[in-house]
């Protein structure tokens, strides 16, 4: 398998729209006039502060990079160091001097089995080869010259689905769905002892009591959130539970789009709400959730009672009252679902997808003319219909 084939869509996406900023490229310029000018002293830093494992010193760590390098058809050189630390750690740097540089901390190696560490390794080469430093987040969000609000938001969102491919890589190489959740339950935990026992499923409640938090149409992910590089590890192991059970690793499982559907949904619960925000993008978002929910509610047999209720939990009450011209209100529809699509990323589309949804389950079930509206919106937003299966919970064939 091509490597490039287990890249997540919106990491590449996300990446290739970044790379056109202008405030992107400057930053991006300026380092690459930096380069020319000579080496940044990476190697003699890395020399000089950490230990340098040949392959007569860590033959067993050569033998798991080996496989990952292999498996991931990586040709560019390699050098591994492992420096002090009590952290459980690991590092990729952007090559320098025709080499890649991993770093990894003493108690990660020392802590780790042999399947958990090909992971790590496996993760910290995915930001190689999907050019993941390519993007200078580091620059753009610390430097003297911040970026705007809005463009730290897209840094920070591309950088969490940037974790989501490289964690593929990782598990690509290491091929165990259990060793590359316990590695992600010792990353985030710290533990690696008897005193806890790991427990995937257990684990993984975290991500559906986090879904159960985040339901209510007046929560919204934490500030924090918006702002973090890594998505939280019950998600990333989650992620990797459907990167399991896609084609990819399982010549019967789910399709990529499908796989993607599910990891978009789960990273939407790290985006900001755009009930209450300013933006362009959260204005266009919330004149779609208020067309396609009137629009929707009233698909079948008129807006009822339960579904004015629902709709007044995302706006105010008595927003919905007799002087509402609906057919206009039709009428506008495309040029807001457009808006949407325009100002908003995918995954905050989906956000208003997921709540259109919402209304339309306000007495149950979903009628067929409530379905088809849902279906018209998600093919103007380019959403997946699968992705309305799976919030409607219904068995239903994918598009």
């Amino acid at each position: 398998m091509n490597a490039d084939d287990l890249r997540y869509r919106n990491d590449l996406e996300q990446a290739n729209a970044l790379s056109e900023e202008r405030e992107v490229k400057r930053v991006t310029e300026w380092l690459d006039k930096q380069e020319a000018e000579g080496s940044t002293g990476l190697r003699r830093q890395l020399l000089a502060t950490s230990v340098r494992l040949s392959r007569k010193m860590a033959p067993d760590i050569y033998k798991l990079s080996d496989e990952c390098v292999e498996r991931l058809s990586m040709d560019t050189p390699l050098e591994l160091y492992v420096f002090n630390s009590a952290q459980f750690n690991a590092m990729c740097f952007k090559p320098e001097e025709g080499r890649v540089f991993v770093m990894f901390s003493s108690s990660l190696l020392e802590g780790f089995t042999p399947k958990e560490l090909q992971f790590v390794m496996g993760h910290e080469f995915g930001h190689h080869i999907y050019n993941h430093h390519e993007i200078p987040i580091g620059y753009l969000v610390k430097g003297r010259q911040r970026p705007d609000p809005k463009l730290a938001l897209r840094l920070f969102a591309w950088s969490r689905n940037a974790e989501i491919s490289a964690d593929r890589a990782g598990a690509y190489c290491a091929n165990d769905m259990h060793s590359v959740a316990s590695a992600l339950f010792k990353l985030s935990s710290g533990l690696t002892g008897d005193i806890v026992k790991f427990n995937l499923d257990e684990f993984l409640k975290q991500v559906s009591d986090m879904e159960m938090i985040d339901s209510e149409p007046d929560k919204d992910a934490p500030q924090g959130d918006w702002f973090s590089t890594h998505p939280f590890s019950p998600l990333r192991v989650k992620a990797l539970q459907l990167f399991f059970g896609s084609n990819l690793m399982d010549e019967k499982g789910t399709s990529v789009d499908d796989m993607d559907v599910g990891v978009q949904r789960l990273m939407s619960l790290m985006e900001p709400s755009y009930l209450d925000a300013r933006s362009d993008a959260a204005i266009a978002m919330r004149n779609l959730l208020f067309a396609g929910g009137l629009v929707v509610a009233d698909a079948s047999n008129g807006i009822t009672e339960a579904e004015i209720e629902v709709f007044e939990q995302f706006f105010e009450k008595g927003d919905v009252s007799d002087k509402l011209n609906v057919n206009r209100i039709r009428e506008e529809l495309p040029q807001r679902i457009q808006r949407a699509k325009e100002q908003a990323t995918e995954t905050q589309c989906m956000q208003v997808m997921r709540d259109i949804c919402v209304i339309a389950m306000a007495e149950g079930d979903v009628t067929v003319e409530e379905r088809n509206v849902l279906n018209s919106i998600a093919d103007g937003l380019g959403i997946s219909r699968t992705f309305i299966c799976q919030t409607i919970e219904q068995d239903c064939e994918p598009d």
